[in-house]
């Protein structure tokens, strides 16, 4: 068991620092701890998205890397460096990444425990050399994260069923994709098994998943190859299967959707100097 800091407050929840092809990062508060999954913002840019939630870097207690691409972890090196914050991440993402990334490795499907937060990093069908995405338990609260696959498995559902919030990704409408301005090449990338999940792919992930306790946010949507009327159409069948559903923005991320504490009262997610 690693023992690392406590964030400032102990609240539970979950936010986007923003979403899409330009840069991703999710923090997650659970058990006490404050984990940042993913940055592929600049160290100037994240600090500020951070803010924006209310967060100081310092009150990180360690960032998670999905994979290596520039979008999930550009960012990752220059703000662990400067913060001093353990990183997390597969051998083979470590190893994509090179060596301005070190940190503690680990493996898919094999839980890890931080300051009493187990963390379950999934195996999800993706073009990256040892993809992982990343779910979160403490006491009777599970938090998910699972964006960049180009498939639902019946392993994924299994992973992510009974989550109590999930950032999850619906990157395309398969039409609008297919008749875009893409090379071929990229299209065939972005709707293959390895790729990226459609609307109607992501869809049936939450079909399978739902349960009315459920808090979504929808996330990693393409700019090019998405539009909000199709995700509200999409997504429209859950407005009362699911708690809530929201829409996490390239620009302006998702603020906080916060859970119960364990005494069963309702508290807002609130670190460093903002609330």
């Amino acid at each position: 068991m690693r023992r690392l800091k406590p964030t400032p407050r102990r609240a539970s929840g979950f936010a986007s620092l923003g979403s899409g092809s330009r840069g991703n990062g999710t923090l997650v508060a659970i058990g006490g701890s404050l984990f940042l999954v993913d940055c592929g913002f600049p160290l100037k840019q994240a600090e500020a998205r951070l803010g924006r939630l209310g967060v100081r870097p310092g009150d990180l207690t360690a960032v998670l890397v999905t994979h290596e691409h520039s979008d999930h972890a550009s960012g990752v090196p220059d703000l662990t460096h400067k913060y001093g914050l353990p990183v997390y991440a597969s051998n083979g993402t470590f190893k994509a990444v090179g060596h301005e990334l070190i940190g503690h490795t680990v493996h898919g499907d094999q839980p890890f425990d931080v300051n009493g937060v187990t963390i379950m990093p999934v195996t999800v069908p993706h073009d990256a050399r040892e993809s992982v995405q990343f779910v979160f338990y403490h006491a009777n609260l599970k938090i998910g994260v699972v964006s960049d696959l180009g498939c639902v498995t019946p392993h994924v559902i299994d992973q992510y069923s009974g989550c109590d919030g999930i950032l999850m990704e619906s990157n395309h409408d398969r039409e609008m994709l297919m008749r875009g301005r893409y090379p071929i090449r990229l299209k065939r990338r972005i709707a293959s098994d390895l790729g990226h999940l459609s609307n109607d792919q992501a869809r049936d992930f939450l079909t399978a998943i739902a349960h009315p306790r459920l808090e979504v946010v929808v996330g990693h949507v393409s700019a090019q190859n998405n539009h909000s009327d199709l995700l509200r159409r999409t997504f429209a069948q859950f407005d009362t299967s699911v708690a809530c559903l929201s829409f996490a923005t390239q620009q302006d991320g998702c603020g906080w959707t916060h859970f119960a504490d364990s005494s069963g009262s309702s508290i807002p997610v609130a670190f460093g100097h903002a609330v």
